[in-house]
């Protein structure tokens, strides 16, 4: 498993927490508080007019794929801690935070990262 935890199954969610992601390159809300262990599914809804993801993982991760998705622009693939969301679209990412400490998470269509569309996971014991 990674630091920043591992996927998580639907029917094992100890809870469900709302994610809003906007053209004004942010998550809502951007800080997310859970207990180690917990299972979460994230309801994750692209309010924009512009695509969006969600991407979980730690900050030396999200960096790494950002510049991954900068050189390789319209490359499309599927990963159990990414979800990415067509304007108006709706969808779910269930994840495990196995780990005390800080996940982060982020939007890598390139420039939004840069921007400033990140958050984090705060894990607690």
């Amino acid at each position: 498993a990674s630091v920043a935890g591992q996927p998580g199954v639907s029917a094992k969610a100890t809870r469900t927490v709302d994610v809003t992601m906007n053209d004004t390159m942010r998550f809502s809300p951007d800080a997310i508080p859970v207990k180690a262990g917990d299972t979460i599914r994230f309801q994750v809804r692209n309010a924009g007019k512009v695509e969006h993801e969600m991407v979980i993982g730690t900050t030396a991760e999200l960096k790494e794929h950002a510049k991954m998705m900068r050189e390789m622009a319209g490359e499309k693939h599927a990963a159990p801690n990414k979800l990415t969301l067509a304007p108006g679209a709706q969808g779910t990412l269930v994840w495990r935070f196995d780990k005390a400490g800080t996940v982060d998470f982020a939007c890598l269509v390139p420039g939004h990262f840069e921007a400033g569309m990140v958050g984090k996971v705060v894990v607690k014991k």
